[in-house]
């Protein structure tokens, strides 16, 4: 009887480690994900920033300057 107690004690320990690793390693990659978007939600509102800087000098009859990032002209 005391082996198959150490056996299903051993049992469950390794599963609860298994759940751990596979817990944490969850984690890190939901982590992981967030970061990603977050830069890429970033690059998007900066380019739309720009885009937006953009057409209002073309719109206001300035010639935009792609090497200073600038609006040259009215």
């Amino acid at each position: 009887m005391t082996a198959w107690l150490r056996i299903l004690c051993g049992g469950l320990v390794l599963a609860a480690i298994i759940w751990a690793v596979h817990a944490l390693r969850a984690d890190g990659a939901r982590s992981v994900i967030q970061a990603i978007e977050r830069q890429n939600d970033d690059a998007a509102n900066r380019a739309q920033e720009k885009r937006l800087d953009y057409d209002t000098c073309v719109d206001a009859g300035g010639l935009w300057d792609f090497g200073t990032e600038k609006c040259r002209g009215p």
